[in-house]
């Protein structure tokens, strides 16, 4: 079953959002602690990323674009449409940020990075899911904390996860014939340095410093490949 990793990636992020929510409770002051150690972790976590690249104009380049592009098409104000929807079905009385946060952060951390990919192609390709079960127990850990402090948001991460990984490893077969290795790696290694430029927002929003739109900056991702292609053909 190639989608096995995929599936059972996404039930341990439900799972860990589930079980964080029940974690919600915990004294105000000591969710700020947790709430500001995540911050500095995220944000940790995306300079070790972003510094994968090794071409940091194309890196630059990337980002810029792609910023443009989101603002143009304004995907914040999509998503944060979307959360009051999810609200509203939920019969919550907030507007839309405590779900969009959770979903945002969720979607971005699980999400950007190589381990993904490679476990959803090796899925597709070999039927071996232990890199994507390996990266689903990370995720439902992270799902927990980013649970308790940023709210129910985070279980919907599970819904992108499951469509994106779980699209490359059925699609395995097509992508490896159709992109060259060479050309894969290459995008792994600038997917990975751009959705860290990300992540750092992220970890910066969730200390306070910044109220970036990170949402806004997801169209970068399409522009790195768009732009290794170019490289690799030209």
């Amino acid at each position: 079953m190639v989608l096995l990793g995929t599936l059972v990636n996404a039930v341990l992020i439900v799972v860990g959002a589930l079980i964080g929510r029940l974690l919600k409770g915990i004294p105000e002051n000591m969710k700020q602690t947790v709430m500001n150690a995540i911050g500095i972790a995220v944000a940790l976590l995306g300079i070790k990323m972003g510094l994968e690249s090794d071409n940091f104009i194309l890196l630059i380049i990337c980002i810029v674009f792609g910023g443009v592009i989101g603002e143009w098409i304004d995907l914040d104000k999509w998503l944060n449409r979307f959360a009051q929807y999810l609200e509203a079905k939920m019969g919550s009385k907030k507007k839309g940020g405590g779900i969009a946060q959770g979903f945002v952060a969720g979607t971005l951390i699980f999400v950007i990075g190589a381990m993904g990919v490679l476990g959803a192609l090796n899925g597709g390709l070999q039927n071996d899911h232990e890199l994507l079960i390996s990266k689903g127990i990370i995720d439902g850990f992270t799902s927990i904390v980013l649970s308790a402090t940023l709210g129910i948001g985070v279980l919907f991460s599970a819904i992108p996860v499951a469509i994106y990984q779980g699209a490359i490893a059925l699609f395995a077969t097509q992508i490896t014939k159709i992109i060259p290795e060479a050309a894969l790696e290459l995008f792994l290694q600038e997917m990975t340095a751009t959705g860290g430029i990300m992540i750092i927002a992220i970890g910066l929003n969730l200390l306070g410093v910044t109220k970036v739109r990170v949402a806004n900056l997801l169209p970068s991702l399409v522009i790195v490949g768009i732009a290794v292609a170019i490289i690799y053909n030209f």
